[in-house]
């Protein structure tokens, strides 16, 4: 059972926005190091300028906040205004993983879901089965974090 878990995981908050404002947050790269505990920086590539299916980007990592530090490359795979936001990270047709925003207009706001999925493969299932629990838990809170200091911006800014 347990190499049938998930390989990944999700976080979900409310955001008292509209999904509009929290679509251009989330899909906008050059800002995330304003929120994410690892990524601290990212630019788009390639003669990409925003957010769109196969536009590539590479974000700047310090994993788990400490180190190693290190640039990896990225590349849209999913992007459908107002409701998600994919990209995997790593080789355009291998992706190490894939990480994404879901959103959803909710009682007077927008409901976002940040999420990872790992690429299942032989060498990932087995990282995952040693370490999963952990980087699992880690990157939970990470992404508990990220969506909390976007939902502090969107908040503040729908308030104005």
């Amino acid at each position: 059972m347990g190499l049938l878990k998930p390989l990944g995981g999700e976080v979900t908050v409310h955001v008292k926005a509209p999904v509009e404002e929290v679509w251009a947050l989330v899909s906008d790269v050059t800002r995330i190091g304003e929120f994410s505990p690892e990524t601290f920086e990212a630019r788009w590539t390639h003669g990409a300028t925003g957010p769109e299916a196969g536009a590539r980007f590479k974000g700047h990592v310090k994993r788990n906040g400490v180190g190693p530090t290190y640039w990896t490359p990225c590349t849209v795979t999913r992007c459908v205004e107002n409701e998600v936001f994919e990209f995997g990270v790593g080789l355009d047709d291998k992706p190490v993983n894939t990480w994404g925003y879901r959103m959803a207009t909710e009682n007077g706001g927008t409901r976002v879901t940040e999420y990872f999925r790992l690429t299942p493969s032989w060498w990932i299932r087995g990282y995952w089965l040693v370490l999963g629990r952990l980087r699992g838990r880690t990157n939970e809170r990470g992404m508990r974090t990220t969506l909390e200091r976007m939902k502090s911006v969107l908040e503040e800014g729908s308030a104005a």
